[in-house]
């Protein structure tokens, strides 16, 4: 193998890569990077065997070939680079060479052969803007289960109804949903994409052109744009009938602007005990909510926060740590709260985008 690329695009492509190599397995193969030079470009390989990516970059290809080497190493290499507009790899005696202006530095490389191949899915199409996937992830994936218990709600969960493709996220404390408008989406019955693999898919999201073609199957779905190969491995199992749980009345409305709801959550976690209670109180005169957090080593807290409420007096104790997380996801000044009973969760959306709900469930005093 003998090419020469730009130093920014190797730099990008390696970089991006080599965060999805399998640095927790033991097998040394799943720690490196495949190397392909073919025609006029070179194809760089990872994989941790439930995420796997190719990046294809333009180069001068003077040799054909293929190489394996240590992600973290080439990565490394690449970061150090920046003095030179062009990089010259080239494969001699199982070592990669790597020159720029200033500096040549040589790699060991490992038996390629041993690399496992990227699957190829074969299943449902669908073209979609990029951004759309970005938002409706974003919206909803804080919300996810972080454990593999139960892989089923350890996902993000995607599905069409009639011209609308909705996300959603729970941990069986708090739920998230996000619907977003597609004019003439394919059906999707069920996506359930990994939590641990989202990071990942997000960060080459951020990367991707304006529109990425997302083909997927029972257990693989792949994001193909131009140069770009990302595939996840899916979770086979069913996500619980989550609209059973939204409330269907509502026995209390309070209507506050987001920001002063932000900033006195932010000063009770001051005064929050170990499990970050902080009670939600509407008195009888319907002027105000109150907010209250205690903890016994360091004092307490009361807030009033001035709102629009209909409806009875309620008081509801909940997560401070899991309120604070749905403001992420928040859109606009004013924030609509719906109260059904004390013990049944709460409905959180925004005024100006009812597009996003977010389920919380009351803690136990």
């Amino acid at each position: 193998m003998n090419i020469v690329c730009t130093t920014e695009k190797l730099k990008n492509a390696v970089g991006l890569a080599e965060r999805m190599t399998g640095k927790a397995l033991t097998l040394p193969t799943l720690h490196a990077l495949l190397l392909t030079a073919t025609g006029n470009s070179l194809k760089i390989r990872a994989t941790n065997l439930t995420l796997g990516i190719e990046i294809e970059i333009p180069a001068k290809i003077e040799a054909e070939g293929l190489v394996l080497v240590k992600g973290e190493i080439l990565a490394n290499v690449c970061n150090h680079l920046s003095d030179a507009s062009e990089v010259r790899l080239s494969l001699s005696h199982d070592n990669l060479t790597i020159e720029s202006a200033h500096n040549t530095t040589v790699i060991k490389c490992l038996p390629p052969d041993e690399f496992p191949t990227l699957p190829v899915v074969d299943g449902e199409q669908i073209e979609i803007k990029t951004s759309v996937l970005q938002e409706g992830i974003r919206s909803v994936y804080f919300c996810a289960a972080v454990t593999d218990i139960k892989p089923e709600i350890a996902s993000i969960f995607m599905y069409t109804e009639e011209n609308t493709l909705v996300f959603v996220a729970t941990d069986s404390f708090r739920l998230a949903e996000k619907k977003i408008s597609v004019k003439g989406i394919p059906e999707i019955s069920k996506i359930l994409i990994p939590f641990k693999n989202i990071a990942d898919i997000l960060r080459v999201l951020d990367t991707a052109p304006e529109t990425i073609r997302i083909i997927y199957s029972r257990n693989q779905i792949a994001f193909i744009a131009n140069g770009l190969y990302l595939t996840s491995r899916l979770i086979d199992g069913g996500f619980p009938p989550y609209q059973l749980i939204i409330p269907k009345e509502t026995l209390t409305k309070v209507v506050l602007l987001k920001q002063e709801l932000l900033n006195t959550l932010r000063l009770s976690t001051i005064f929050a005990d170990k499990f970050f209670q902080v009670s939600f109180a509407i008195p009888e005169d319907k002027k105000h909510i109150t907010l209250s957090s205690k903890n016994s080593d360091v004092g307490s807290s009361i807030s009033e926060v001035s709102a629009a409420i209909e409806g009875s007096p309620i008081e509801v104790d909940f997560n401070l740590k899991y309120f604070l997380d749905v403001f992420q996801a928040l859109s606009g000044d004013s924030v609509v709260i719906s109260f059904t009973q004390p013990n049944k969760p709460i409905v959180v959306k925004s005024v100006s985008d009812t597009s996003f709900l977010y389920l919380l469930m009351p803690t136990n005093r």
